[in-house]
């Protein structure tokens, strides 16, 4: 039996496959640049071109290259952006489901309507397998009311859904269980902040095991900085310049999501450039000070809403990778009993690495995030749930 996991993006769509029911993976890779000349299929430590127009020829070869494995999927599982208010754990897909996927596409527009597609095209391919629905989402909805609620109109609330619904919630849900693991203790009585800090980037506080409170809000824009993304905003700014530039909300979006943080303060979007060119660019060097100093304040907020702290943990592509960026998330924060070991932070990742300094009052951990494991596990406990826990 074989698990495939599907997580498909605007240019690209990668997959994992997963052995049941030991969960080891098979095979992972990505096709990427669909729709260009560029367009390469990649798994394990091989790569190839691809002529990959659209979605539909795309999976049409990442499956061609599962059946020369032997690979044919028994369930295939689909990361879903946004599941609103409704879908607070993965669900068998049927034709109810995949409407109401649909229909929170106005939610995230850039994103649901690919998945909705990737879902469908995985329906053609493998009719027999199940199909499930894991949504990014579902680990916030234990946010309670005064975390998720905005301070406008309740009739925005009932009528369009306006709230906070989060997001990166595979990511957060994986490295708390894998730090819960790692501590010894149960995840149902710690106290964590999770910072998944790459392209995109979001805090995330956890009590307990369940999400508290978390940066993204409604949409992913919300929060810290991040690629190209603006985090918090003043929204009277784009009142500003609706009314004094007559920008269109087209225009409006395409600046946020994709012309505003890292590359909105100094034109690169990968840290690694931001950081290479702050020697000589002093826009870069503010875009790394502003970046670690909007870190360092939700910190502060989440140390204040959970009240006590057992671990904090840095994950994602810059939380993994860039030593300097923690430290200087965690600058200044030795007086709340974080304090930083500097021969540990330089250490390279291989799973868990702590980072924590022997005084320090709390753990510091580096985890690597898999969400693609964390949708197995989710298929695993929805499908089998006598033997939930395989592969955890």
């Amino acid at each position: 039996m074989t698990y495939l996991v599907l997580n498909c993006g605007s240019s690209s769509i990668k997959f994992e496959a997963f052995a049941v029911p030991s969960l080891r993976s098979r095979l992972r890779g990505q096709l990427e640049a669909i729709g260009t000349a560029e367009a390469r299929l990649r798994w394990d430590r091989e790569e190839r071109p691809a002529t990959a127009a659209d979605h539909d020829r795309a999976l049409t070869l990442i499956a061609e290259r599962l059946a020369r494995e032997g690979l044919h999927p028994t369930a295939v599982g689909h990361r879903v952006v946004h599941g609103g208010e409704r879908f607070h754990r993965p669900v068998l897909v049927d034709d109810s489901v995949l409407a109401a996927i649909e229909a929170a596409a106005p939610l995230a527009p850039l994103h649901n309507p690919i998945n909705v597609a990737g879902i469908r095209l995985a329906r053609r391919l493998w009719p027999e397998a199940k199909q499930i629905a894991a949504f990014d989402t579902a680990f916030h909805h234990t946010l309670p009311p005064r975390a998720f609620r905005y301070a406008v109109p309740s009739s925005w609330y009932r009528d369009h859904g306006v709230r906070r619904y989060g997001f990166h919630g595979l990511s957060h849900a994986h490295v708390a269980k894998k730090a819960a693991r790692f501590l010894g203790r149960p995840l149902e009585r710690l106290s964590l902040i999770v910072l998944h800090l790459g392209n995109g980037a979001s805090a995330c506080a956890i009590q307990d095991g369940r999400s508290i409170d978390t940066s993204m809000g409604m949409t992913p824009l919300e929060g810290l900085v991040m690629g190209s993304r603006c985090g918090d905003l003043d929204p009277g700014i784009l009142l500003y310049l609706i009314r004094q530039r007559r920008l269109s909300p087209e225009s409006l979006d395409g600046a946020l999501n994709h012309a505003s943080g890292l590359r909105g303060l100094c034109g690169h979007s990968d840290m690694r450039a931001v950081r290479w060119s702050a020697a000589t660019d002093p826009d870069a060097r503010l875009a790394l000070e502003l970046f670690s100093y909007r870190v360092r304040k939700y910190i502060g907020a989440y140390l204040a809403a959970l009240g006590r702290l057992d671990a904090l943990i840095f994950t994602g592509g810059i939380g993994e990778n860039d030593a300097e960026t923690r430290a200087a998330c965690l600058e200044g924060l030795e007086r709340f009993g974080l304090v930083i070991d500097p021969a540990r932070n330089r250490r390279p990742l291989t799973d868990v690495l702590p980072l924590h300094a022997p005084e320090s009052d709390s753990a510091i951990l580096a985890i690597a995030t898999d969400e693609a494991r964390e949708i197995a596990e989710n298929m695993a406990a929805l499908l089998n749930p006598e033997k939930a826990g395989n592969g955890r």
